[in-house]
C-alpha cells in the first residue's frame, strides 16, 4: 500500500490527524497523534516510544522488566500498519492506525502474528465482548469520581432487552452505529444479564484482524462512553452483587477456500478429527491459558458456581456451563466457543495462547474427554481451573510446551509484570478489610 496515496485519500476526506496506537501487555491502548503529512516518515522510519510503555501499570507505574529499567529505558520503534487505517466517525478530522514493532518479545500483536504463521491451518475467530456502563455514584458519603461507581440504568432483570427499557439514553444504538461506521464488523448487541451491562458481537475473521477489531472495539467503547460522561469498563467483575463480563471466542478451522475443516457428519459429535484435536489441546493447556485469558487479580472474582463463567476444564455440546461449548450448528457453522476469557483479557495474548494450544493438540493428535452432560461445576468430574492469578501464573510457568510455542521472553515479561500486580494488591488495604475488621477488632 502506497503511503503517499493513503495520505492523499485521507486529506481528501478531511483527515488531518492520524492516531497511531498499539496494545501494551494489558491490552491498554497506547498511542501518539501525528499530523497526516508526517505519516510517510513514520512508515519509513518508525515512531519512537519508550519501550517501558509495554509494561507500565494501569496507574502509570513502570514495572522492572528485563530490558527495561535495567537497560536505561530504551526506545522501541512502532511502524504504522497502513492496512488498519480507519477514520473515526465520532471525532472530526481524525483517523486511527494500528502500529507494531517487529520484536515478538515485546509486542503482543507481533507474537500473535508469529503463532498464526506457525499454525498449519487457517483460523477464524468471532469475539463476543461484554462490558458495564457506569456513572459516578450519587450516594451520600461516596466520594465523587470513578471510585464510587453505579451501573447506568440500574434496574434489574433487563436480560436480553432492547430499547429504552434497559437503555433509556440509547447508548447501545448509538454505539453499534458508530462501531459499524468504524469498520469493526459489528453484528449486533443487547443488554446483558446485569444492570448497565451490554454485549456486542463482532463478525469472525482471521486471527490478526479479529484481534485488531477486538482491541479497537474496547478502546472505542470506552472513548464513546467518556464522551457521554460515563465510564465503560471491561473489568472482569466491577460489582460484588452482580456477575462478571466475558470475552467469548467462537473459533473455526478453515481451508484456503474458506471451507470449514471442522465439519464431519460421520465423525464423533459431527466434529472432524482436526477440530477435536485442536479442542483437546485447549483443554490440555487450560490452566496455563487461564493466566492469559483471566489476567488480573479481579478476574478470579468472576468465577463461581451459577456464574456462567467456567470453573472446570471441561467441554459440552451446546452447554453454557462448560469451559468450551460446541454450538449445535454444523456444516459451515461448525465451531467451538471458548468461554474462559473475561473481558479484561488482552485480545492478542489470549488469541496467541489459544492458537498455540490448538497447534499442540493437533500436532499430538489429542482426543478430548467425554463431553459434560447436564449442569457443570461438579469438581469430581473434571480438573478445577486456577482460582487465583498467582496460581494461574504458576501454571503458565510450568507449561513448557505452551511457553515454547509462544515466546519465552514475552511470557517471562508477562509473568513478572503480573506478579508485580499481585504484590501491589497484597500490600493494599481494601474496603473489605476495613468493613470486616476495623470496628470489632
Amino acid at each position: 500500500m502506497d503511503v503517499d496515496q493513503v495520505v492523499s485519500e485521507l486529506v481528501a476526506r478531511g483527515v488531518d490527524i492520524v492516531r497511531v496506537c498499539f496494545a501494551d501487555l494489558m491490552g491498554i491502548e497506547r498511542s501518539k497523534e501525528l499530523l497526516v503529512e508526517q505519516l510517510p516518515d513514520a512508515v519509513r522510519h518508525g515512531i519512537g516510544f519508550c519501550g517501558a510503555v509495554f509494561h507500565t501499570s494501569p496507574l502509570g507505574k513502570t514495572v522492572d522488566i528485563p530490558g527495561g529499567m535495567d537497560a536505561g529505558l530504551p526506545d522501541i520503534s512502532i511502524v504504522p500498519d497502513l492496512a488498519t487505517i480507519a477514520a473515526v466517525p465520532w471525532e472530526r478530522g481524525v483517523a486511527t492506525c494500528i502500529g507494531d514493532t517487529a520484536d515478538a518479545a515485546q509486542s503482543p500483536r507481533t507474537l500473535l502474528a508469529k503463532v498464526s504463521r506457525n499454525l498449519d491451518h487457517d483460523v477464524l475467530i468471532g469475539p463476543e465482548l461484554e462490558y458495564f456502563l457506569c456513572v459516578p455514584s450519587a450516594r451520600e458519603g461516596v466520594p465523587p469520581g470513578w471510585e464510587g461507581l453505579m451501573p447506568y440504568s440500574p434496574e434489574q432483570g433487563n436480560v436480553y432487552v432492547s430499547g429504552s427499557k434497559g437503555d433509556p439514553d440509547e447508548h447501545l444504538t448509538a454505539t453499534i452505529r458508530n462501531l459499524r461506521d468504524f469498520g469493526l464488523g459489528v453484528l449486533g448487541g443487547n443488554h446483558e444479564y446485569f444492570p448497565g451491562q451490554f454485549e456486542i458481537n463482532l463478525a469472525h475473521s482471521a486471527a490478526i484482524d479479529s484481534a485488531d477489531r477486538a482491541f479497537r472495539f474496547k478502546a472505542a467503547v470506552k472513548d464513546i462512553a467518556r464522551r457521554e460522561g460515563r465510564l465503560a469498563t471491561f473489568m472482569a467483575k466491577p460489582f460484588n452483587q452482580f456477575g462478571g463480563s466475558g470475552f467469548h471466542l467462537h473459533i473455526c478451522l478453515v481451508d484456503e477456500g474458506g471451507g470449514n475443516l471442522g465439519d464431519d457428519p460421520e465423525a464423533p459429535y459431527g466434529m472432524a478429527a482436526v477440530l477435536r484435536h485442536a479442542m483437546a489441546g485447549v483443554l490440555e493447556h487450560a490452566p496455563a491459558l487461564t493466566a492469559l485469558a483471566n489476567p488480573t487479580v479481579n478476574s478470579y472474582k468472576r468465577f463461581g458456581r451459577d456464574s456462567l463463567a467456567p470453573r472446570l476444564v471441561d467441554w459440552g455440546l451446546d452447554n453454557r456451563s462448560a469451559m468450551i461449548r460446541v454450538p449445535r450448528a454444523r456444516g459451515a457453522g461448525t465451531r467451538i466457543e471458548l468461554r474462559l476469557p473475561d473481558a479484561s483479557a488482552n485480545p492478542y495474548l489470549v488469541y496467541a495462547g489459544v492458537l498455540a494450544a490448538m497447534r499442540l493438540g493437533i500436532k499430538e493428535a489429542k482426543e478430548p474427554p467425554t463431553p459434560l452432560r447436564g449442569y457443570g461445576y461438579d469438581a469430581s468430574r473434571a480438573r478445577v481451573l486456577p482460582t487465583t492469578l498467582p496460581a494461574a501464573l504458576d501454571a503458565l510457568e510450568a507449561d513448557s510446551g505452551l511457553r515454547a510455542e509462544l515466546d519465552e521472553r514475552l511470557v517471562a515479561s508477562f509473568v513478572s509484570f503480573k506478579r508485580a500486580e499481585v504484590a501491589r494488591f497484597q500490600s493494599w488495604v481494601t474496603d473489605w478489610e476495613l468493613a470486616e475488621y476495623a470496628y470489632h477488632i
